[in-house]
């Protein structure tokens, strides 16, 4: 079978990526073609379009680079046509994706969604869009079953892919680490400050201001495989930091805590079993235009799953240098971490265990062939 997949920035790489070893499983004779990343072209197929190239963040992001957009689905359409897939798999990634569908849907190909867009955040009536155009879609979060099904939508939740990248992972030797990347033995407070330029703009500043007041700890920011060392210069400067490339998950491993921009980063953090502060802070108008829209309690994976407040967000003017003190200073203490673990815990069990690669992929083919 041929399969045209859309994955739109690096957790959607990650996760396209594994989606597509399974399928390469579940049918010898898969054949890829795709939008993605450094992790999907590892597997095989045609790489079409990086996603460093349409990486935007926030409204105004969009609407200055419309000419762009515009010009990629264009294109989009035009490559799907002449490959003639048997399947079209969208991966997250809903502004583009979503666009494509309809057309996709329109000139006879079978769509795919993996990885739900978060139309439970905001703008739910996009529901009848995906139901629409939409043959089948597999989710990710235990609560999004319930969510579509309030629409007469059925859908397949599959589990979190999280679980298996996490599980399959090399496993990392704490000395090991240390000595390749130069670091001390001091106990490590990650900073994750996002992939995109706009939030590695916005966070890293922000976070760098807590590694005078931890002197007892070595801060290492994790850099995004969609970056280069070259942008975390200017931010870095004179501090006591170290900066390790694409190797976030050996990096969480090992680390004691963690400053995490919101987004699929808060839910590795726990699933490595890192307390952590959640980070989030757009530009002015992305934000006032985000809090008109989005209707959620919380921003980060981990307490949208737990329904509660397991850990802290930071968002905008709370994201600055006395809160975030404090809450790093909180989730440094003993008694504070034991309720972080318990918590983390029952979250891993909601999750709903591995092999959500494994099913996606037999139900997707399943339905082609």
């Amino acid at each position: 079978m041929k399969y045209y997949l859309l994955a739109g920035e690096a957790s959607g790489d990650l996760h396209a990526s594994n989606l597509m070893k399974a399928l390469q499983k579940t049918d010898p004779k898969a054949e890829f073609r795709f939008w993605g990343g450094d992790l999907m072209q590892a597997v095989g197929g045609t790489l079409v379009i990086h996603y460093k190239e349409r990486a935007f963040m926030g409204f105004t992001e969009v609407i200055s680079n419309l000419r762009k957009i515009f010009g990629l689905i264009s294109f989009c359409k035009k490559d799907i046509s002449e490959y003639k897939p048997d399947a079209i798999i969208f991966i997250d990634n809903s502004g583009f994706n979503l666009r494509i569908a309809k057309w996709a849907k329109k000139t006879g190909f079978k769509t795919h969604y993996y990885i739900s867009p978060q139309v439970w955040a905001s703008r739910s009536k996009r529901v009848e869009k995906i139901k629409r155009d939409i043959d089948s879609m597999y989710v990710i979060l235990p609560f999004e079953e319930a969510f579509y099904k309030k629409f007469n939508y059925t859908v397949s939740f599959v589990g979190h892919p999280l679980l298996d990248a996490i599980a399959d992972r090399p496993k990392t030797l704490d000395t090991v680490f240390r000595k390749d990347h130069e670091l001390g033995t001091k106990p490590i407070i990650a900073l994750l400050p996002g992939s995109r330029k706009q939030e590695i703009t916005k966070m890293l500043s922000v976070m760098l201001q807590m590694v005078p007041k931890f002197k007892d700890y070595q801060f290492v920011i994790a850099g995004a495989p969609s970056q280069d060392y070259g942008f975390y210069q200017q931010f870095i400067k004179d501090n006591d930091v170290r900066f390790i490339a694409n190797k976030t998950y050996e990096l969480l491993s090992i680390s004691y805590a963690a400053l995490v921009t919101s987004g699929t980063a808060t839910l590795e953090a726990a699933l490595f079993k890192v307390p952590q502060v959640v980070c989030y802070k757009a530009g002015t108008i992305s934000y006032q235009i985000a809090r008109r829209i989005i209707t959620l309690k919380f921003i980060s994976l981990v307490n949208l799953i737990m329904d509660k407040e397991v850990v802290t967000e930071l968002i905008q003017h709370d994201l600055n240098e006395k809160r975030l003190e404090e809450e790093l200073a909180k989730i440094l203490d003993k008694k504070h971490r034991t309720e972080l673990f318990e918590n983390y815990f029952e979250l891993e069990q909601k999750l709903g265990g591995k092999g959500a690669s494994e099913k996606a992929a037999k139900l997707i083919y399943q339905s082609v062939s």
